[in-house]
């Protein structure tokens, strides 16, 4: 699956399957595990090669109910899961399940005493990056995100907690719709479309149509037998197609690795269904002259809520490194018709029987709503009342000094010694200089009335 770093197959998946799910101890167990989820849910905002991630973080809760507990680790793992519902090989555990880890912990890197009783918390977190996708469950396969959490006591008993966490992206909607000209030839009908490129599930959209070069005269520099052509709108079918497409890779049991071989054996599977789909026969406005004719309609449109577990919920797009792809498809079929009428009696209409469907595709994304969230490295400080957004500042006073301060049994040391705190407070730094010193050492008295400019050995007598 899409992970930073080589893929590589979690240790324990089997050992989940086998010992986490046995049948309960006869015993009541010594400690449970539980977490808590202390950030807001994961969303992946923006496209995947400019997404920054999302974080998640919690804690780890280990409940001991007896007085004292000791374990010898305490560990726990982020997987993606992806079961490929249609594997490579039917009737293979490995086929048709994969596990990449994205994250792991070891909550006891070194031994712990025994621990008491009552609740004891270990956080963690992690950055899921901006290239992984999103959870889906389609009919071909499914991405699910799994923490796995275990501990083992130095008695050997071990418990464990499993939970999924569900991972959505979300795109920002474009300020203007997207412009797109169809041009059907042999005729000479163009198609305008104002459409959204982004959607969500739900949620009516509007795609803006404008047909124009629907009549054109024919012969025209035949005086007796020119003729007005009119292609006349008689109905608009769209739909909403949505194609799942994956590769269904073949374990190491049954894709041997060759000398020199390093891709492994895959089987490409693809479905295609419609999530929304409607036939319209009136609801434009038309104006048909002999030398231009035009349509004008509003067509809403929108992907079907499920209103059965048959019909399951339409899924957002999806790209994964593994080959995994969803994509969204918006079909739109005019059928028209072809009428003649004399150019000096355009009421006299017959039809021809020839008719043309005209056929438009509009590449859509079906992504989750925002709800107004932001991304992780967007998201601002919080300010609390009456404090500024960024510390005071506070004016630069210059250091004044007197001689009161300085020891008065000696003057002209204290001068001397104020002398030297200017000089060095002129030079930036006045760390490490008293206001009051002690003249027991004479050497030290002496430097300072020559003027040397050291402070070493003066003792404040503060």
């Amino acid at each position: 699956m899409a992970a930073p770093g080589p893929q590589k197959e979690h240790s324990l998946k089997n050992w989940w399957h086998r010992s986490g799910r046995r049948a309960s101890h006869s015993k009541p167990q010594s400690a449970t595990l539980d977490w808590t989820i202390e950030s807001p849910p994961a969303i992946l905002y923006g496209p995947p090669d400019e997404s920054t991630g999302a974080l998640v973080s919690g804690q780890l809760i280990l409940n001991v109910k007896v007085d004292q507990l000791a374990f010898s680790e305490i560990k726990g793992f982020l997987n993606v899961h992806v079961v490929q519902k249609r594997p490579f090989q039917n009737h293979c555990d490995d086929c048709a399940n994969q596990y990449t880890e994205i994250k792991s912990w070891n909550f006891m890197p070194r031994p712990l005493a025994p621990l008491p009783k009552g609740d004891h918390t270990f956080p963690f977190s992690v950055l899921l990056g901006g290239h992984l996708p999103a959870t889906t469950d389609s009919d071909l396969c499914s991405i699910k995100y799994e923490f796995n959490f275990y501990a083992a006591t130095t008695s050997g008993e071990k418990i464990t907690l499993h939970h999924q966490l569900p991972v959505s992206r979300t795109l920002a909607e474009n300020e203007t719709p997207h412009h797109s000209i169809r041009v059907f030839p042999p005729t000479n009908i163009a198609a305008s479309a104002h459409f959204p490129t982004i959607i969500h599930p739900g949620k009516s959209n509007t795609l803006q149509l404008h047909l124009n070069g629907l009549s054109r005269i024919i012969n025209p520099n035949t005086q007796g037998s020119r003729q007005v052509e009119t292609w006349k709108l008689k109905r608009i079918n769209w739909r909403l197609d949505e194609k799942t497409k994956t590769v269904a890779p073949a374990c190491e049991k049954h894709s041997p690795a060759q000398p020199g071989q390093t891709t492994k054996k895959g089987a490409l599977r693809t479905e295609t269904r419609v999530i929304g789909a409607a036939e319209l026969s009136s609801g434009w406005k038309s104006d048909y002259t002999p030398t231009d004719s035009q349509v004008e309609m509003e067509l809403e449109y929108k992907a079907f809520l499920p209103k059965s577990r048959s019909h399951p919920s339409p899924l957002c797009n999806l790209r994964a490194q593994d080959g995994t792809e969803i994509t969204h498809n918006l079909v739109v079929e005019l059928v028209v018709v072809q009428e003649i009428a004399p150019l000096n009696r355009p009421s006299q209409v017959q039809a021809t029987g020839t008719a043309r469907i005209l056929r438009m595709h509009f590449n859509t994304i079906v992504t989750k709503e925002a709800d107004a969230g932001v991304s992780w490295d967007n998201e601002c400080p919080p300010l609390y009342n009456e404090v500024p957004p960024s510390p005071p500042s506070y004016p630069e006073a210059a250091p004044s000094y007197s001689i009161s301060s300085l020891d008065s049994d000696d003057p002209e040391l204290a001068n001397a010694v104020l002398a030297l705190r200017q000089e060095v407070a002129a030079q930036g730094g006045i760390d490490g200089l008293p206001d009051a010193v002690s003249t027991g050492n004479a050497s030290v008295r002496n430097e300072v009335l020559e003027g040397r400019g050291s402070t070493e050995g003066l003792v404040n007598d503060n």
